[in-house]
């Protein structure tokens, strides 16, 4: 199937800009909404990170090194080197007896704006730990200790973390044998590509750990989840949409690179993977809440907050209104679930 039109660019009244892409939403029914091709190929890229960090939820590393919530909650997040975050990082190579060469994540300049700012204004550098995957690596570091598994060469797809995580890709996201596909993320690690409604369904998963048979990993993905929501801005940062999503505690979100991003409902049993296929993560926040508004979320504030990052006025840089971002695609409801929208809707109270 065709991708389809999510957001229009508009100036002066005429279309400059059109993203498009995908979207599949799951219950735990099944299919219920799409937009575009729901089996469409995506890689997981920073969508992945709840599941990278199941081993080391599952190594019993935080009990051993006496690491904290927001400590193993960086561990899931795509952070901005923001002062919490790095007090957070500088803590857990402290703790984990590890310094900053261990990573094979590259040293990197914060991506906050403001973290930026204040590192140069300070005559500081890049390091490693300001890279936004670096509480992902540090919290592989910590499994491998926990478990005798040698830290050289974590990042490889034949170290036995790299195939412990491909076993949970393909468990939570239900894909046959053969579907997940492996390639190099920005970060040097292995990432995964499966069908858009994998994706959802491990999102649904994460939100409903009681679809998951295994006692451990279903114990694992509830505390990823919980982590996710105590500690929001260590997922993401200042203004980032996970952040403002994860402030609702019935969500559990989380994007990746080049226009990927997932969230699910827990109430509702639902599950939603987005790709935008130009890349682009502008975006995300207006077909985020337009997705809530469509389905009828109860909770308005979601939309609204992701509305207030992502204005649909388009300023220039004067501060003019010079055009208008909007929403360009109804999700579909799947053949026959007409009754089974309807029952997550009681369920959920709506």
């Amino acid at each position: 199937m065709k991708e389809v039109a999510l957001v229009k660019e508009t100036r002066g009244g005429v279309v400059e800009c059109v993203h498009a892409g995908h979207i599949c939403g799951l219950s735990d029914k099944g299919l219920m909404y799409s937009a575009g091709d729901p089996g469409i190929p995506v890689f997981l890229r920073s969508a992945g990170k709840p599941v990278q960090a199941l081993p080391v939820l599952m190594s019993g590393a935080a009990e051993r090194f006496g690491l904290t919530r927001r400590e193993m909650a960086v561990v899931i997040g795509s952070h901005r080197a923001e002062p919490e975050h790095v007090e957070a990082l500088d803590s857990l190579m402290g703790k984990l007896g590890v310094t900053e060469e261990a990573l094979v994540c590259k040293p990197a300049y914060p991506l906050g704006p403001a973290a930026f700012e204040e590192v140069l204004r300070n005559g500081g550098g890049k390091r490693s730990i300001y890279h936004n995957c670096s509480g992902k690596h540090l919290g592989l570091i910590a499994c491998c200790l926990m478990r005798g598994y040698p830290v050289q060469g974590y990042w490889e797809p034949d170290h036995p973390v790299q195939r412990e995580i491909a076993q949970l890709l393909e468990t939570l996201s239900g894909a046959e044998a053969g579907e997940v596909k492996l390639g190099i993320d920005g970060c040097g690690l292995p990432v995964a590509a499966l069908p858009l409604s994998g994706a959802a369904r491990i999102y649904l998963r994460l939100a409903c750990p009681d679809l998951i048979e295994d006692r451990k990993l279903r114990a694992a993905c509830a505390e990823a989840a919980a982590l996710m929501a105590e500690h929001p801005l260590m997922i993401a940062g200042t203004d980032r949409i996970c952040t403002e999503l994860l402030a609702d505690a019935n969500i559990v979100a989380k994007g990746g690179a080049k226009g990927i991003y997932c969230f699910a409902l827990k109430r509702e049993r639902l599950a939603f993977a987005i790709k935008v296929t130009d890349g682009s993560e502008d975006e995300w926040p207006l077909i985020v809440a337009e997705i809530l508004e469509q389905i009828g979320y109860a909770d308005r504030e979601a939309a609204q907050r992701m509305r207030r990052i992502a204005p649909a006025v388009i300023l220039n840089d004067n501060g003019v209104a010079a055009g208008r971002n909007e929403t360009a695609f109804r999700l579909k409801l799947a053949a026959n679930t007409e009754e089974a929208a309807a029952d997550c809707k009681r369920e959920a109270g709506v």
